[in-house]
């Protein structure tokens, strides 16, 4: 097996995650390699704490839109943000690859 390989296997299932990360990519092939990093780091953050997993969840969507709003009127956005704005990307990527239109 490559180098490459053995990274790649070693990512798989990342400590933390509710799906194998090889599985989000089979049932979802738009997501790109940096919108399964978001995915998961931000996953990991507020998947970290139990007893907080509800507050978490909100402000991360909740900073996530801002950093949307935020680049969308222009404004330069930070390392944290643009994972922020990925992450939503991810997802939207995920919904709209399980919504079936009529």
């Amino acid at each position: 097996m490559s180098e490459r390989g053995k990274r790649r296997d070693t990512r798989e299932m990342p400590a933390g995650l509710p799906v194998e990360v090889a599985r989000l990519r089979r049932e979802f092939p738009d997501l790109t390699p940096e919108d399964v990093a978001a995915y998961v780091k931000v996953t990991r953050q507020v998947l970290g704490d139990p007893g907080t997993r509800a507050k978490a969840m909100r402000d991360v969507m909740e900073h996530a839109r801002e950093a949307q709003d935020k680049e969308a009127a222009g404004g330069a956005l930070t390392e944290d943000e643009r994972g922020l704005v990925r992450y939503l990307a991810a997802l939207a990527k995920m919904q709209r690859s399980t919504v079936k239109r009529r």
